[in-house]
């Protein structure tokens, strides 16, 4: 696997990392618990060494879930999770704050078995707390050695450089794909300028772009495609056009559109580095393999001159997926 670079903290990660969090929940019915431990460690195998997952997945088991995973090879990946201030807790003074973080991190040091974090994230951005009081929080973490470096997930350009002046981060954490493009705009240039990594989650758009789900099919439980509007009968049919354009260089590459779609990505940005979620080890390593697929310059401007004449219907928003669990 190839790697790469990413952040303040120099992480070096594989060009493809795993996003753990559908072992647990999030796509309807999920893996017996020794088969999802198997499956993490098949995923290292196949030269994957980042890793991430949150706090919030599952109220902490996928985190417990991912330390037997990781256990024989904790030391040789790069482990990234998050953590989110509930807005009960009271954070009013510094103190209070960098107490309420550190309770957080050393609640997921002891799920995952571990005594520090590579990276830690920051899962969303609080409308209620200053990014720069988070960012000083993370310095100090830091310099305890608990964590190695950090990051912000969905921030806005302003929050990335009002924090990465009081702590340089490592990586934001936000959705890309060819079907949500909003932060190629602002978002990621600055992350290019401050030599920050980038690391989208939903690469695939949740797997709209492997191309395997038709119009009409039924999501049931907790799965989060019952409520991305992406999903929805018309705007399946609507989407086509992007499936079609998939497919169409996927047939010249020898590839999976999935593959396309990584090649895509990692061809744009250097410092990016997306983290697909599937549980069939098959589509995993088809993920992983798409770090070997490379485009051409050609080949990589006639995909961006076809994206840009085509319509994407539908999206995933927080709002949305709320609903789920209402």
């Amino acid at each position: 696997m190839k790697k790469r670079k990413i952040g303040a903290a120099g992480l070096e990660v594989s060009a493809i990392g795993y996003g753990c969090m559908g072992l647990s929940h999030g796509y309807g019915t999920t893996p017996e618990r020794s088969e999802a431990v198997a499956l993490i460690r098949k995923v290292y195998e196949l030269g994957c060494n980042f890793f991430d997952t949150a706090e919030g997945y599952s109220a902490g088991e996928n985190e417990k879930l991912v330390a037997e995973g990781i256990a024989p090879i904790r030391q040789d990946i790069i482990l990234a999770t998050k953590f989110r201030i509930n807005p009960d807790e009271d954070v009013s003074t510094m103190p209070r704050l960098m107490e309420a973080v550190e309770s957080h991190l050393d609640a997921s040091l002891k799920r995952l078995n571990t005594d520090y974090i590579d990276l830690y994230y920051q899962h969303r951005v609080s409308k209620q707390i200053p990014v720069e009081a988070i960012a000083w929080c993370m310095g100090e973490l830091i310099k305890k050695g608990k964590i190695r470096g950090w990051g912000q997930s969905q921030s806005t350009a302003e929050q990335i450089r009002l924090a990465h002046a009081i702590t340089p981060l490592t990586a934001v954490q936000s959705e890309y794909s060819m079907m949500e493009r909003m932060f190629e705009k602002e978002v990621i240039p600055v992350c290019g300028e401050l030599g920050i990594g980038f690391v989208p989650f939903s690469p695939l758009a949740s797997g709209f772009l492997s191309g395997r789900y038709t119009a009409g099919q039924e999501y049931k439980g907790d799965d989060v495609r019952r409520v991305i509007t992406r999903f929805e009968e018309q705007n399946v049919v609507a989407n086509q056009p992007l499936l079609d354009l998939l497919n169409s260089f996927a047939r010249e590459k020898e590839a999976t559109p999935a593959q396309i779609s990584l090649a895509w990505m990692l061809h744009k940005y250097d410092f990016l580095v997306p983290i697909p979620g599937s549980r069939k080890i098959e589509r995993i390593a088809e993920n992983q393999e798409a770090a070997d697929v490379e485009l051409t310059s050609d080949e990589f401007g006639k995909i961006e001159e076809e994206l840009s004449k085509i319509s994407i219907h539908g999206n995933r928003t927080d709002e949305d997926i709320a609903r789920l669990y209402q």
